[in-house]
């Protein structure tokens, strides 16, 4: 698993940067209700998306992440508006937003109870009538049919967390019912073989930890493919869009 505090520097860089944050922003933004003001960007990063959701105009916007170097880059962007936190325990209020985001989140999970765990904290900060929009399959998303994907099929499998049936599961045992989907592409981000290689040895693949025999083996494959800086398609991301059903009426 990367250490997020140490991959903040790149971070942008690395994933397409201001492209990539324009086409998550855009889609987030198109999947929220008229009327929305406030909105919290749960695992903001670096601040790159959540400062595009905060150009919209009259929406009110708050980050957070548990990183702390990633803390101090998005505040930089957002001042005043960014929160040092764990997903799982959220120190909001509940029913405080309008809407929640997550990009690039639940994948990250350490657990299925963990992913369970984030989605029940962004349902319970959410206000009746919002909605909750995260990103769902993004492991998947990264497999566009290219060599490298094909190298890589072998490789020890790891649970999705944020598998899109398992994200279904969590959001209706927390009483919202879907809303909406979307998709973006991942602008920036088609891999070639010598930066996915560069990856591989920094621990971006989980099951492949640095060093290990199997490890060298996938990378002497890498290392094997023509066009080695060629970057491959870009990926296209799937979001999810849950909204929290209004309180009855008194009867």
């Amino acid at each position: 698993m990367l250490d997020y505090d140490e991959e903040a520097a790149r971070y942008d860089a690395s994933r397409g940067g201001e492209p990539r944050a324009a086409a998550a922003a855009e889609a987030v933004l198109a999947l929220l209700p008229a009327g929305t003001r406030g909105l919290l960007d749960v695992a903001c990063g670096t601040g790159i998306v959540t400062r595009r959701l905060a150009g919209r105009d009259g929406l009110r916007v708050t980050g957070v992440d548990l990183a702390a170097a990633m803390v101090r880059r998005a505040a930089a962007r957002l001042p005043g508006a960014v929160v040092r936190a764990d997903s799982r325990r959220l120190p909001f209020r509940s029913g405080q937003f309008d809407a929640v985001s997550s990009v690039w989140l639940l994948h990250l999970a350490p657990t299925g109870a963990d992913a369970r765990a984030i989605v029940a904290e962004c349902a319970r900060v959410l206000r009746p009538g919002g909605v909750y929009v995260t990103t769902v399959d993004k492991a998947a998303s990264h497999n566009v049919g290219s060599d490298i994907d094909a190298v890589l099929a072998s490789r020890p499998p790891r649970a999705a967390r944020d598998e899109a049936s398992l994200v279904d599961s969590y959001a209706v045992d927390r009483g919202l019912v879907p809303a909406g989907r979307g998709r973006f592409p991942g602008r920036g981000q088609g891999r070639s073989p010598r930066r996915t290689l560069a990856d591989l040895r920094r621990g971006w693949f989980v099951t492949l930890p640095p060093g290990e025999p199997i490890t060298e083996t996938f990378a002497a494959r890498l290392a094997a493919l023509p066009d080695q800086d060629r970057p491959r398609p870009d990926p296209w991301f799937t979001l999810r869009a849950y909204r929290k059903p209004e309180a009855p009426a008194d009867a």
